[in-house]
């Protein structure tokens, strides 16, 4: 079984790029198994009222409305699907989750940016292809 995880922000056009290209591979209902993942990015935040922590205010069990597109657009093409939600660094958490379900691929979708953009912002899916040692796909929406 091919075993890819597809990272999952807030932006469902975005996963359901991402959820598109891994449900295209080949034999994908008979031969791809997917794990949707959602992390929850560390924070913390000091004011006049005290400091609160990403820690105080993550659920485990609230994952957004584009996992559950991800997961039904899945299902339709008839692959395998897992669900996580992790805490802390986006793209740490995203490669020790690859890491540990041992995929063999990181199915993304991205966004099209301006250079600048780019080195003002930082980029979430630059610094996965960067810094994985695993193929990653990059799928774009128009």
């Amino acid at each position: 079984m091919y075993r890819v995880l597809i990272p999952v922000g807030e932006h469902t056009n975005r996963a359901l790029a991402a959820a598109e290209a891994a449900s295209a591979l080949p034999n994908a209902a008979d031969a791809v198994s997917a794990v949707v993942l959602n992390v929850f990015e560390e924070f913390e935040v000091t004011g006049e009222a005290g400091t609160v922590n990403s820690e105080d205010v993550w659920d485990e069990t609230a994952y957004p409305a584009s996992v559950d597109a991800v997961v039904d657009h899945l299902e339709a093409a008839g692959v395998t699907t897992a669900t996580r939600r992790e805490h802390g660094d986006v793209t740490k958490q995203i490669l020790a989750v690859a890491d540990e379900i041992d995929a063999d691929a990181i199915v993304m979708g991205g966004r099209k940016r301006s250079p600048t953009g780019k080195v003002l912002f930082g980029s979430t899916t630059q610094s996965v292809m960067l810094s994985a040692e695993r193929p990653v796909t990059v799928s774009i929406r128009e």
